[in-house]
């Protein structure tokens, strides 16, 4: 598959990425190479992309917990120590292996590491491939809040290698699938629509739908890569979704991030539907779509307080004010919408039936 060009680095597919890393690390003459897995990408990813890596230069494997719950500062403490101890220098350089996680936090970890060291990215999830890896974002969770301190850096490269999802299970793949249909839903109405009978899809051809989700993403944040406009289009599903994500992260049974978009997604669809933004029509197709695939979830009263109560802490927030990027018809976005306590408790009520 053909390079795609991103803001400041490119993302290569396959085989052609092992030889670009290779390329780049001799180009930057690293001092040393730290490879960031989790203890799932340790055992089953690690063994198939070390002997990849035509680099005589020392490389060491630091390992974590895999999961949401270790995103946080405390990780990092642990890792920028760890680094330290090694003799990790400013021409020192980090490879994230794993999924969305090891991305976020791997990339933050580089990011402020004596003031900035490079990182490459080789997401092996779903989730990781289509959505976290791209863009820049990095960084990790305050408490049960979602992504609240980080920065926006780009890694030197980024490699797909879609071999790397044969380890994933079937509840993981769905997690990543709900941001490949999300980039339909708010970009390309045909790309969403080739997912409409799930059944139908030729799963040869998933290579193909994966390089399709990440040129819609990419092509949204080369316009904006602060986030000052039209990149806050991807957070469609999100405003409701994280707060969902944030609110069961630490419960018996957590959510994925792509479950909890999910709900998300059917959220604030019916948001867009109440608002005269979306047809009847369109509102159940996407409701009986994501129904579908995803198990619904069963929300108590107390569930949504909290949720309501979590949205305050949402990053698109501006002077106190919760703001939406709201679907326009299925394939466009409108961004910055304020939404009512009563409208939102409403679409909890239609997700149950």
């Amino acid at each position: 598959m053909k390079s795609i060009e991103a803001n400041g680095y490119s993302i290569f597919f396959n085989e052609i990425g092992y030889q670009k890393i290779n390329e780049i690390i001799l180009k930057n003459k690293y001092s040393s190479l730290f490879i960031l897995v989790d203890e799932h990408t340790n055992n089953y990813c690690l063994p198939e992309f070390l002997p990849n890596l035509a680099v005589e230069i020392p490389i060491e494997i630091i390992e974590i917990e895999a999961g949401e719950g270790i995103k946080n500062i405390a990780t990092c403490l642990e890792i920028w120590s760890i680094l330290s101890d090694l003799g990790a220098d400013r021409k020192s350089a980090i490879i994230n292996l794993g999924g969305g996680v090891i991305t976020d936090i791997g990339g933050f970890i580089a990011s402020t590491f004596k003031r900035g060291i490079d990182f490459i990215n080789v997401p092996t999830t779903l989730l990781g491939m289509v959505d976290a890896s791209i863009g820049g974002k990095n960084g990790v969770d305050l408490g049960n809040l979602k992504n609240q301190i980080g920065v926006i850096n780009v890694p030197q490269i980024l490699l797909i290698d879609t071999s790397f999802l044969e380890t994933l299970s079937q509840r993981e793949m769905r997690s990543g699938l709900a941001e490949m249909l999300k980039h339909g839903l708010i970009y390309d109405k045909n790309y969403w629509e080739q997912f409409l009978i799930l059944s139908e899809i030729d799963f040869a051809d998933f290579d193909d739908l994966i390089y399709r989700s990440i040129e819609i993403k990419n092509e949204i944040v080369k316009q904006d890569p602060t986030e000052n406009g039209i990149r806050k289009a991807l957070n469609f599903g999100h405003t409701l979704g994280h707060a969902i994500e944030s609110h069961f992260l630490e419960s018996a049974a957590p959510l994925l991030h792509g479950e909890a978009i999910a709900i998300g997604m059917i959220l604030e669809s019916y948001i867009s539907k109440e608002k005269g933004l979306l047809s009847n029509e369109e509102f159940h197709q996407i409701k009986y779509t994501l129904t579908d695939i995803y198990e619904k979830h069963v929300f108590a009263e107390k569930d949504i307080d909290s949720i309501l109560k979590l949205l305050i802490h949402d990053k698109k927030n501006e002077y106190g004010k919760v703001q939406f990027a709201l679907i326009n018809g299925i394939g466009k976005i409108i961004l910055n919408q304020s939404v009512e306590n009563e409208i939102i408790i409403k679409s909890f009520d239609d997700y149950k039936t």
